[in-house]
């Protein structure tokens, strides 16, 4: 059975398709997470790289509390400075280079990550944050999130969530609130440096 459509319908079902089109592909973008860029990181560097996460990190996110820029950096044995980097946006990669990492070994930052320590990936890290009760009353506009050793002495792999909330006498403007520091390994909550008195 043939189902004809009129010329309006059509119409409007060309305008339907057009508009769909016309939507940044930002929107369509998936939100991944750090854990599955380091996994995708993996097929843009040396094997003698792969799975060796040192850090991740983001930028601060722009217009959603989500980031979009990430930037990867594993353990490489074969650089100068022991590491390669990839630089993700919006889940596709940007570029790999091995970054200036001067004061890391000092601070035996320049050392893989557990991997069975990684457990609480970086939107659970934000969840956790978010769920603060000084934050209770704020609008939350950015975040960014860092992934590393705790200090020298600790290896423990942490998240680092800082924050940014609505200014009360100017909402469109957004003020700095400080960071929370998580465990990766259980999420518990280790730290918890936020200022919400800084959106005043």
């Amino acid at each position: 059975m043939k189902i004809k459509f009129t010329r309006t319908q059509r119409s409007a079902s060309i305008l339907l398709l057009l508009g769909l089109l016309a939507i940044s592909p930002t929107a369509w973008a998936k939100d991944f997470t750090a854990f599955q860029l380091a996994k995708e990181g993996d097929q843009y560097i040396g094997v003698q790289s792969k799975d060796k996460v040192v850090q991740i990190r983001s930028e601060k996110s722009v217009a959603t509390l989500t980031p979009d820029i990430w930037y990867v950096v594993y353990y490489d044995p074969d650089a100068a400075l022991k590491a390669v980097q990839v630089k993700f946006g919006a889940g596709e990669k940007m570029d790999v280079d091995r970054p200036v990492r001067l004061l890391e070994p000092l601070s035996n930052a320049d050392e893989p990550l557990a991997v069975d320590a990684l457990k609480v990936d970086s939107d659970q890290a934000l969840d956790i944050a978010k769920k603060d009760p000084l934050l209770a009353n704020l609008t939350l506009k950015a975040s960014r999130l860092t992934l590393e050793r705790r200090d020298r002495d600790d290896a423990t792999p942490v998240w680092k969530v800082h924050l940014w909330a609505a200014k009360l006498s100017n909402p469109n403007d957004d003020a700095d609130i400080g960071e929370v520091i998580i465990s990766a390994g259980d999420g518990t909550v280790l730290k918890n440096d936020l200022k919400p008195a800084n959106v005043d």
